[in-house]
This record gives structure tokens, C-alpha cells and sequence, in this order.
């Protein structure tokens, strides 16, 4: 059984882990909220009076909770030793050699935090995945966890997945209003206990009936799948724009009379240049590589 959590590291001070934790620790000021990051430079930007990354609303809450309850450090393996609870928040980049080359992601940085997580706990931990990651990848989190579970009595782990929604410029606003929270993890008792914390967590400012709770797979897969259905409307009223132009149609009159259908909806209907940013394709390429390596 874990305890109440009541320190928080967040391993990654990036774009998602950054403004996630500032949040969390805005909204719960009785968690000790520590982002980590190997990266002095970085860290040394969230210290200061300019933030490494620019969001709407982040300044304001990062400077309330800044040496109170939110703190920005370098020194992993204390971080990783004090907390009740471990957020991994590290790139997951596409593969550029081996196998999956150029579709699957590539989780050395998950696994090698997961690893490091091992190495230098002393007691139960809560480990929760918020890099975006393939479905099943727990598993290859477990198996390291579990082999220094095996090797230290006082060690205990549970995985739990809990993907981010935020969209760049919207981010404080999506973290303090979000339409769902999604927490995946295991059906085990300790399962259900480290999947209540979190949720404890987040019911500091999130309705109940918005956070839900799933299976750790189920959990994966949902933001992959989320990306995909949106990556697929920009690139299905791209494809209604170019039978507009050859027809003399209007994209934006279809799409406004499209967008009026309760089953459709009229986000993401713009037409343009299609689909960019650093999410849509390689998450779009994780599922097509996940649907050919099961040969669907």
C-alpha cells in the first residue's frame, strides 16, 4: 500500500512537465512539487525571471509557487529519493535507426529514467507515465522496476499512465480547466490505491466526473488514438478543399454546414497547409507501426 503522496518529482522540465507540475503545485499547496532536469541551462531558465517556454498564464503561476511548494533542481537522485510520487516527462522521439525506424517511438529516454528511478529509490513509488508513449510500454517500465524490486524488500512500485491534452498557447488553460483527466493502472489492489492518489491529486481543482480512470493500456492508446482522429479531420477537409477548388465549392461554407451536424462538430474544420507541430505525425506513425506489428 503507498502512502499519501505529498512530494511530487516530475523527471523532464520540458515543455509538458514544466507547466504540468507548476499547475499541480498552484492548485495543491500541501504537495512539495520538484521538477528535475539533467539540463542546467534549462533549469536555470525556469529559476529566473524568463521562462524557458512561453504560455499564456504560466509567468504568473510558476512565479506564486516558485520556492514554496514548486522547485526547479538538478540533483536527480535526491529527487528521485524524497518523492512519493515520480512523473516521467521526457522526449519519446521517432526512431531514426533499427527496428521501427522511422515510425515506432524510440523510449531509450523512458527507459533510462525508469532505470535511474530504480537505482535510487529507497521505499514505494508511485511511477506515472506522461510521455506519450506506445501502448503496452508500462511493460518495459515494469520489467525494470521489477528487477530492482526483486534485488530490495523495501521497494514498491505500481505504473500508471496519464497522458497530457495541451495544445501549444492554450496550455495553462487546458491544465486548470481540462475537458478529462485520463489515469490508467493496473486492476491490482495497490493498483486501485496508487490510481486513487492521483486522483486525489487532481481532484484539488478537476470535477470527478472528469477524471477518468481506465486500464493502463486503454490509457496509452486513448492519446494516441485522440492525435489520430485529429490528424485525420485536418487532413479530411484538406481533401474536401481540393474538391472544392476543382468544383467551384466553398471550403468554408462546407465546413461551416458540416460543422453544424451534432456528430461531427465544427473544430478542427479549417482548411490549410495540413498538419504540423511536434505530436501529429509521430504519434500518427506510432499507430500505424503498432497496427502493422500486429498485423492488423
Amino acid at each position: 500500500m503507498f502512502n499519501k503522496v505529498e512530494r511530487i518529482t516530475c523527471v523532464g522540465a520540458g515543455y509538458v512537465g514544466g507547466p504540468t507540475c507548476a499547475m499541480i503545485a498552484y492548485k495543491c499547496p500541501d504537495i512539495q512539487v520538484t521538477v528535475v532536469d539533467m539540463n542546467m541551462d534549462k533549469i536555470t531558465q525556469w529559476n529566473s525571471d524568463k521562462l524557458p517556454i512561453y504560455e499564456p498564464g504560466l509567468d504568473e503561476i510558476v512565479f506564486a509557487t516558485r520556492g514554496r511548494n514548486l522547485h526547479f533542481v538538478t540533483d536527480i537522485p535526491r529527487a528521485i529519493r524524497e518523492a512519493d510520487l515520480i512523473f516521467i516527462s521526457v522526449n519519446t522521439p521517432t526512431k531514426m535507426y533499427g527496428r521501427g525506424k522511422g515510425m515506432a517511438p524510440d523510449l531509450k529516454y523512458v527507459e533510462s529514467v525508469s532505470r535511474t528511478i530504480a537505482q535510487y529509490s529507497e521505499g514505494p513509488k508511485i511511477v506515472v507515465e506522461k510521455s506519450t508513449v506506445p501502448v503496452r510500454a508500462a511493460e518495459s517500465i515494469n520489467c525494470i522496476l521489477r528487477e530492482a524490486q526483486r534485488n530490495d524488500s523495501r521497494l514498491s512500485f505500481q505504473v500508471l499512465s496519464n497522458p497530457e491534452f495541451l495544445a501549444e498557447g492554450t496550455a495553462i488553460r487546458d491544465l486548470s480547466n481540462p475537458d478529462r483527466v485520463l489515469i490508467g493502472g493496473e486492476t491490482s489492489p495497490d493498483g486501485a490505491a496508487a490510481v486513487a492518489e492521483l486522483v486525489r491529486i487532481y481532484e484539488h481543482w478537476v470535477p470527478r466526473d472528469r477524471i477518468i480512470t481506465t486500464n493502463t493500456w486503454s490509457s496509452e492508446l486513448s492519446k494516441l488514438a485522440a492525435n489520430a482522429f485529429l490528424a485525420q479531420r485536418i487532413s479530411s477537409i484538406n481533401a474536401i478543399s481540393a474538391i472544392c477548388e476543382a468544383t467551384g465549392a466553398d471550403v468554408q461554407e462546407v465546413a461551416h454546414a458540416i460543422g453544424f451536424d451534432s456528430r461531427i462538430g465544427n473544430k478542427f474544420l479549417q482548411a490549410s497547409v495540413g498538419f504540423g507541430g511536434s505530436c501529429f505525425q509521430k504519434d500518427v506513425l506510432s499507430l500505424v507501426y503498432i497496427s502493422e506489428s500486429l498485423h492488423l
